[in-house]
């Protein structure tokens, strides 16, 4: 008989939920609801329950926010919870509690091949290191280690590791945006607000008035090529992102891939590919053709989260 799972992706605004199936990793019944109108996730999960009519005895929630004990205390909405407590209210066999990213990294083995586009490198060497970086709200960064037969996430807070700038334009904008922050992290590039502090900077650098934009906005006029300062923001994105990238994959040296993740990235990979992200990628000095083996992905599946914590209690089950 088929062992049937909850799932769930918790963040500050949404819980995404849904029935993963342990020996085929499908994901059934997805429903999202807003956190704001729970007190708590055993409110969600009820609700969950009584819409979707399912049943289980297993369960894996990934929560944006550091576990670290029995509580979790998510970091962007008012939800805090036992584990313990959640597991005897529902009768649980086994809950497992995970990280984001960590959910977003177990995915990655698991995702369907159409879900994946490659940018540059050779095929990705079987059960090699992997390494995963996204960029939305912040900067998550994480590893996947194969042994002994499982896949085990490393995970950190690589993001916040400090913005080293290559070439001129790149010094300018640390240069601007060390006027708002004692330390510029990788973050504060390579995200959402990353966007935008670039635009802001370049502007400030070019004596123009910055425009209100959100990062859609950027990326927007930069595709559509309607607004200079936005192109050429988007292609220092590019950029900097691909010297990220092949950072990563020197690391670990990861002859599995690096996989780019998050909201911000999938929405221009057109551009991605005809921009110098690969070659700032490459660009490892002696190590270089080393890393022009390594193959990028960006992930377009739309519930990495969800996959990746059904990975995760599978192996654990």
């Amino acid at each position: 008989m088929t062992i049937k799972a909850l799932v769930a992706d918790i963040g500050g605004t949404n819980i995404r939920l849904g029935i993963a199936d342990m020996e085929t990793l499908s994901i059934s019944n997805i429903l999202s609801y807003q956190c704001k109108d729970f007190d708590n996730v055993d409110g969600a999960i009820s609700q969950y329950k009584q819409d979707s009519k399912q049943e289980f005895e297993y369960a894996c929630l990934d929560v944006a926010c550091p576990v670290v004990s029995d509580e979790v205390n998510l970091t962007n909405n008012h939800w805090c919870f036992s584990q313990a407590a959640v597991t005897k209210q529902f009768g649980l066999k086994k809950l497992i509690v995970i990280n984001d990213f960590t959910a977003i990294a177990m995915s990655v083995p698991n995702i369907a091949k159409d879900k994946l586009v490659q940018i540059g490198g050779q095929d990705a060497i079987p059960n090699a290191p992997i390494a995963i970086f996204g960029a939305g709200t912040g900067l998550g960064v994480a590893n996947l280690i194969h042994a002994e037969n499982k896949w085990i996430p490393v995970g950190g807070e690589g993001g916040h590791v400090d913005f080293s700038p290559i070439d001129s334009d790149e010094i300018e904008i640390l240069k601007e945006l060390q006027k708002k922050y004692a330390r510029v992290s990788a973050e504060q590039v390579l995200s959402g607000l990353g966007l935008v502090q670039i635009y802001q900077s370049l502007c400030a650098m070019n004596n123009e008035t910055a425009k209100d934009y959100e990062p859609a906005d950027i990326t927007k006029h930069a595709i559509e090529g309607t607004d200079q300062l936005a192109v050429k923001t988007l292609d220092v994105f590019c950029r900097i992102l691909g010297s990220f990238g092949g950072n990563l994959a020197l690391t670990l040296m990861t002859y599995g891939g690096v996989f780019i993740a998050g909201g911000v990235v999938p929405r221009f990979i057109e551009y991605i590919k005809t921009s110098e992200f690969r070659a700032r990628f490459d660009a490892k000095g002696r190590f270089g053709k080393i890393i022009k083996t390594v193959p990028v992905y960006v992930v377009t599946e739309e519930q990495p989260g969800l996959i990746g914590c059904a990975a995760y209690l599978q192996q654990e089950i």
